[in-house]
Parts: structure tokens; C-alpha cells; sequence
């Protein structure tokens, strides 16, 4: 079964096109590449070989210097993947070039969720991971931009008397941890760092959004033009709603972590149903009340 497409990436690569020209915005991606190098440094582990799904700019590189190996970017754009000095593919993180069990590390940051099939794409990760192999993403989710949402959607309720989607959806921590699973990675893990950033205005972040190439990618996307007074209105909602004493505005970017294990019989296992050796009650301290009793008072 075809996943919906529910994203124009051949837009996106337009759009992250724009944003180099423009001087590209990377706060993000500088935070989450570091964050990633410090939570691979507490994998007491060396990798061999390593892959980097679409993540923009050259920082996960930089950041995995001397953390791995051999680092293999991948990306569906050529001139993307042109600058980095190591091995390169082109290819979609929807359709992975690589063998069953050929990798030991699978990275990926702020670009899976652009992906039209991600379950598929996470299941093509866990097969091209060796066993014990290790999978860590991060991706924006979440409440992401719920400020943007919420003062374009009252805009144009107001304005234009209907809502068109202007923000693209995003995945929250739960269901990442329920695709995790189902795509067969043992000892799932989702979280979430949510970052503040705090801007002069509305249109200040919408700049910055462009510079990111992270503006509305939707297939489902409106074609006209947006209205002068729609924007106006939205960025004077904006600012009634999400600003704080100074003036300034606040934007909420939700940056959620995925990672798992490609099973290996070394790891931790489950316990069967049944083969606990202590009553939960006991551990706990406390009466265990039989079905049906009602607590004495």
C-alpha cells in the first residue's frame, strides 16, 4: 500500500535551495548535531560504519568527527551531499540504497520529518542496520510552531472565513515510539526537547523559517497568494497572544528523539507473563485487593 503524500519534497529541496542563497538559519541543527554527539559519547561504543539521512548543513559531520569511523551522507539533492569529503549516495531516505545488515549506525537529523512513509522508511533503517546496531534521529515534532498555527488559523477565520493548513503537521513523541516499535527495533526510546526561541515580531520568524527551508510544504497547500490583511492580522495575533513583557515574541520548536536497537540476543529481554518471583503488592508495601472487595475506609 502507497503512503499519502502528504509533502512536496521536490519543494523542500527548492526551499533548502532559497535558504542557502539566503545565508541558511542553522541554530537547530547546530543544537540537535550537538546534542546527538553527546548522546552517541554515552554509547560506550565505537562505530565502524555510519550513515546520515538528509540531515541539512555539514554540522552532524562536524559534530560525529572522531565518533565514528566512516560516515556516509546521504541525500536525495546532489549538491547536497557534493561538499561532504567522505563517502556520499544519492538517494531518498524513502528508498535506502543500502544492504541488510551493513551498517552499524543509522543518524538522521531535522530531516525525517519531511518523509512521506516514515514507518517505511524506519523499517528500511532497522534491515540495513547489523544486529545490535544503532539507530538515533532527531526530528521536528510535537507542538511545533503551535504559536504560528494558532494566530494564522484565527487570521483567516477571521479574514477569509475559512482555514487552510499553513504549518505542516508533526509527529509527538508517542506515536514515534509506537513506529519504533512496529518497525522491529528493540528498546525503543522517544523524548522530547522542546526550545524557546524568542523573536521581534512574527514576520522576524517567518524570515528565519525561509532561511531554514522549512516553510509550508504541503502537497494540500493553498496557491494563492497569502492576503496582505491576513498577514497583518496574524502577526497582530501573534503578538497579543504569544508575547511576553518586552515585546517579544515566543516560538516553540519541539525537537523529538528517536532511538533503537536492530535486535541483537545479547540485549535485555522481557520476561514472560507469569515468571515473577515477587507480588507487585509486596514490593509496593501494601494490601492487594481481590476484585470485587471494596477498600475499607
Amino acid at each position: 500500500m502507497t503512503a499519502p503524500r502528504v509533502f512536496d519534497r521536490a519543494l523542500l529541496r527548492r526551499r533548502r535551495r532559497r535558504a542557502r542563497a539566503l545565508g541558511a538559519a542553522t541554530f537547530l541543527i547546530d543544537r540537535a548535531a550537538a546534542d546527538l554527539a553527546e548522546r552517541l559519547s554515552a554509547v560506550l561504543r565505537r562505530f565502524a560504519a555510519a550513515a546520515d539521512l538528509g540531515s541539512p548543513t555539514d554540522a552532524v559531520r562536524r559534530a560525529l568527527d572522531g565518533l565514528v569511523d566512516t560516515l556516509i551522507a546521504v541525500d536525495v539533492a546532489p549538491e547536497d551531499v557534493r561538499a561532504h569529503p567522505g563517502p556520499k549516495v544519492v538517494a531518498d531516505e524513502e528508498a535506502l540504497p543500502f544492504a541488510d545488515a551493513s551498517l552499524d549506525l543509522v543518524v538522521s537529523v531535522l530531516a525525517l520529518q519531511s518523509v512521506n512513509d516514515l514507518p517505511g522508511t524506519l523499517v528500511q533503517v532497522r534491515r540495513a542496520l547489523k544486529p545490535d546496531g544503532y539507530f538515533l534521529a532527531a526530528l521536528i515534532g510535537g507542538d511545533s510552531l503551535t504559536e504560528l498555527r494558532q494566530s494564522f488559523a484565527a487570521a483567516e477565520a477571521e479574514i477569509e472565513a475559512g482555514v487552510s493548513p499553513r504549518v505542516a503537521p508533526f509527529i509527538d513523541a508517542r506515536d514515534a515510539g509506537a513506529l519504533l516499535q512496529r518497525a522491529g527495533f528493540a528498546l525503543p526510546v522517544a523524548d522530547v526537547d522542546r526550545v524557546t526561541v524568542r523573536y521581534g515580531s512574527a514576520f522576524d520568524l517567518m524570515a528565519d523559517l525561509r532561511r531554514m527551508g522549512a516553510t509550508n510544504p504541503l502537497v494540500e497547500r493553498r496557491r494563492t497568494p497569502l492576503r496582505r490583511a491576513t498577514l497583518l492580522r496574524m502577526a497582530e495575533t501573534y503578538a497579543a497572544r504569544f508575547s511576553d513583557r518586552d515585546g517579544r515574541v515566543r516560538a516553540s520548536f519541539d525537537i523529538v528523539w528517536l532511538s533503537g536497537w536492530a535486535p541483537h540476543p545479547s540485549q535485555p529481554q522481557p520476561l514472560k507473563p507469569g515468571s515473577a518471583q515477587v507480588r507487585l503488592a509486596d514490593a509496593l508495601g501494601t494490601r492487594e485487593i481481590p476484585t470485587g472487595e471494596k477498600p475499607e475506609r
